[in-house]
């Protein structure tokens, strides 16, 4: 499997199943799509912003489901394997994206349809996304592994917005590639920044800066 990010945003997430999985995944989804979960009953753990319609899917109604809402992607959560088989179906021959919340692993060849989405331990530090993802074989471990990367990113997203703004304008200030490079590089690897984004309260980009001046010998595109 290789691993790719998807923007859904303005788009329709169509979840059958309400409870404690689809409200998971509803939740996950409703950041940025159109999230609609069909369902007789619904979990009491939230479900986001999403649109939930009390409905006992069967394998006619999901095909419906899916020609009427025209969704992205599919998420298959129900505790019935027929409906989900029928919701799978349904969406692969409408050409959406599948998520079947009642399989793990691979099929049985070792290979998943090039449809198949699974669903990973996400860490947001908006703009940065971390995902792990074990391939559906370990959710325990993806989990894990998601609680120690967050100790790790704290700060990555003022970092990613600092390291921006600095290349953009050393870019409008015609400085060489080669300079605006070490310049960011030097920024990304300087445990003074990390601490000044982390502790929220320093003046980040003057530090930033400082050690730019410090490492490079001045800051690029400075007296020109």
């Amino acid at each position: 499997m290789i691993p790719l990010l998807h923007d859904f945003s303005g788009a329709t997430v169509l979840v059958f199943g309400g409870g404690r999985v689809g409200a998971r995944k509803a939740r996950r989804f409703a950041r940025e799509a159109d999230v609609i979960v069909v369902s007789p009953t619904f979990a009491e753990q939230g479900f986001g912003d999403s649109d939930l319609i009390r409905e006992a899917p069967d394998a006619e109604s999901v095909r419906e489901w899916i020609d009427r809402t025209e969704p992205a992607l599919v998420v298959a959560a129900t505790n019935d394997e027929s409906v989900n088989e029928a919701a799978e179906t349904a969406a692969r021959e409408a050409g959406a994206l599948v998520n079947r919340a009642d399989r793990s692993g691979a099929t049985g060849d070792g290979n998943r349809a090039v449809d198949d989405v699974v669903v990973p331990a996400t860490i947001r530090d908006d703009p940065v996304v971390v995902a792990v993802s074990t391939g559906g074989e370990s959710p325990a471990l993806s989990r894990y592994l998601r609680r120690e990367i967050e100790t790790r990113i704290d700060g990555a997203g003022g970092m990613a917005e600092l390291t921006g703004a600095l290349r953009g304008e050393l870019r409008e200030e015609s400085v060489s590639p080669g300079e605006r490079r070490d310049a960011v590089r030097t920024v990304v690897e300087s445990p003074a920044v990390w601490k000044a984004l982390r502790s929220r309260t320093s003046n980040d980009r003057q530090v930033a800066e400082d050690v730019i001046q410090e490492e490079l010998g001045e800051f690029p595109g400075d007296g020109e």
